[in-house]
């Protein structure tokens, strides 16, 4: 209970009974969650100021004690009276603002060892209970004060670029290298560019036996085909399906002047 230490060396003096430690613990928690004090009785007196001290005469009566407090953005002002009842001490906290109201029942021995009061490490015990009851049974009803709410973090999750296949990646800093992408001439690679809406790929389902976008040495459509098409009637760059043999030297027999099968029976 990072806090409370200075402040309950400040209130030792005032400590004389169990219940006054524990007010000054509850006392602590509410400055935590964002509402520091403005004095005590129900009514205001002249010159109040927000503190987190606690303010003089607050534990004048050890059957009730009544204080009040006010959020660090006045939005709220809470009523807090602690009222003892034999061993126990029932918290009522009004909202002035909202009229709302929260109450929570504290057993004194379960927070404060009696016997050591002058000692502030061994005086509180169990104090993440004591912060989970306070929590739940008043902050949590009121309401938290809304500038306390802004400076609690905000988990934000983590975004997959994966998870969703409509979502663009992420650009790429300057002098990274771009993606690796299969080589077009790579039979794995037909229909890579259907796939691809941006047209960063090739390899599409339209057959290109040349692959015309890229050079061939000894093959170039926009020259022109000797007895076909004449020159500049392919663009440069142009996808070409070629419509006969190209070149005159091919190698080999020409498939078409080959004989069928059985070409000597008289029969054929």
């Amino acid at each position: 209970m990072a806090g409370l230490e200075p402040l309950y060396a400040w209130a030792r003096a005032a400590i004389s009974r169990p219940q006054d430690a524990l007010v000054c613990g509850i006392h602590w928690e509410l400055v935590r969650h964002g509402y520091r004090c403005l004095g005590t009785g129900d009514q205001a007196g002249p010159d109040e100021r927000k503190s987190e001290l606690l303010p003089a005469g607050w534990e004048a009566n050890k059957e009730v004690y009544t204080l009040r407090y006010k959020s660090t953005d006045d939005a709220q002002e809470l009523l807090l009276k602690a009222i003892m009842v034999e061993d126990s001490m029932i918290l009522n906290v009004m909202d002035r603002s909202s009229q709302k109201v929260a109450d929570v029942t504290l057993a004194v021995a379960d927070y404060i060892n009696p016997e050591h009061l002058d000692d502030f490490h061994k005086v509180y015990k169990n104090t993440e209970e004591l912060r989970t009851r306070i929590a739940s049974g008043i902050i949590a009803p009121l309401g938290a004060p809304a500038e306390k709410a802004r400076k609690e973090p905000e988990s934000k999750e983590e975004v997959h670029w994966d998870d969703n296949p409509l979502r663009l990646p992420p650009r790429q800093p300057v002098g990274t290298g771009a993606p690796s992408r299969p080589s077009p001439l790579s039979p794995f690679a037909v229909g890579g560019e259907d796939l691809d809406p941006f047209g960063g790929r090739s390899g599409g389902m339209i057959m290109d036996p040349l692959h015309s976008r890229f050079p061939q040495p000894g093959i170039d459509p926009s020259s022109g085909i000797p007895g076909r098409l004449p020159p500049g009637a392919v663009p440069p760059g142009a996808r070409f399906d070629p419509f006969g043999p190209l070149g005159a030297g091919r190698p080999g027999p020409d498939p078409d002047h080959l004989p069928p099968p059985g070409y000597d029976d008289m029969f054929m």
